[in-house]
């Protein structure tokens, strides 16, 4: 389906000029960086879950695209589910040792947080 520009004015209601042409504010494509450039926190989370516990992966720089990616290789690696939201990577279950390897294989700076 389309998306209607009308729904992103941001404020604008109503231009007398003719001319008139409203910009759009283009949400730059944050450049991935390099897996040794990256600062990677792993840590067990158990906040906010009904007591289960995830493997939360945390301060990765990059798109959307890399970061579901590098999130598909983790669960699929672990056996496990999870997700990718908000630039973290959320695998069920304690899995921080065989995430930080897996990490380190693929040449991420990793290290591992909390407990």
């Amino acid at each position: 389906m389309a998306k209607k520009k009308w729904k992103n004015l941001d404020g604008v209601v109503f231009s007398t000029n003719q001319d008139f042409d409203y910009q759009y504010n283009e949400d730059e494509e944050q450049e991935t960086l390099a897996p040794s450039q990256q600062d990677l926190r792993v840590m067990l989370d158990k906040k906010h879950r009904g007591g289960k516990k995830v493997t939360l992966v945390t301060g990765f720089v990059g798109n959307d695209d890399d970061l579901k990616d590098l999130g598909k290789m983790l669960k699929s690696k672990c056996g496990v589910g999870g997700s990718t939201k908000d630039g973290e990577i959320l695998i069920q279950g304690d899995f921080r040792d065989k995430v930080v390897d897996l990490l380190k294989n693929e040449g991420y700076k990793v290290k591992k947080a909390g407990g």
